[in-house]
């Protein structure tokens, strides 16, 4: 894929949250392997950027779906293992209490199970408080100039960010540079601080 066919959202200014799904499902299920292995290094190396210089005690992060080309956040993780020695990693998993999760710490012992949707879950973690979570890598599908960010439409993560500190820091990965506005952003959604792309990094 060309810079233009991947800076084709900018040419969109103002969208709705559903043709935003739409448009940007299609965007990234049509990426190329090779499109993908460029841009994850390119993220890597944005993330190891970040303006943020403050220890990860405890990380949450997700697991990507790789039929939906989803950014695997795995480099990431490493990266942050190695200037955080002992960082805890945390996966979070739904609950059956309307749109919430909790969250689990995960080691080499973790057994996961597919929940309905098809996502990976930790079955056998040890259960931990969202408050003692200091950084959040957020799965998106786009997000605009004010942080934010469409995701897959069920509000899961706007909840739990919502619950974290203050300074608790929270980063989303786009393979798309952010469309201008998101039109139907309301109050219950809670912008990232950072989202990075291959080519910038963009603070909120």
């Amino acid at each position: 894929m060309d810079m233009e066919g991947r800076n084709f959202c900018l040419k969109k200014t103002i969208m709705l949250k559903k043709d935003i799904r739409k448009q940007y499902n299609a965007k990234r299920l049509a990426l190329t392997e090779r499109d993908i292995a460029r841009w994850d290094d390119l993220l890597l190396i944005r993330f190891q950027q970040l303006p943020v210089d403050v220890p990860v005690q405890t990380l949450s992060t997700y697991l990507a779906l790789p039929h939906k080309n989803e950014f695997d956040t795995q480099h990431i993780v490493r990266y942050l293992e190695f200037v955080n020695p002992g960082m805890r990693i945390t996966i979070p998993r739904i609950t059956d209490r309307g749109f919430d999760m909790e969250h689990f710490l995960m080691d080499d012992d973790t057994v996961f199970v597919l929940n309905k949707y098809g996502i990976a879950e930790p079955e056998n973690a040890p259960r931990i408080d969202v408050e003692e979570i200091d950084m959040v890598l957020v799965p998106l599908l786009a997000f605009d100039l004010n942080g934010n960010r469409v995701g897959y439409g069920k509000g899961y993560y706007d909840r739990f960010l919502s619950k974290c500190r203050p300074d608790t820091v929270s980063i989303g990965f786009s393979y798309f540079d952010p469309i201008n506005r998101i039109e139907d952003a309301d109050g219950f959604d809670v912008p990232l601080n950072f989202c990075i792309t291959p080519d910038a990094v963009y603070e909120f």
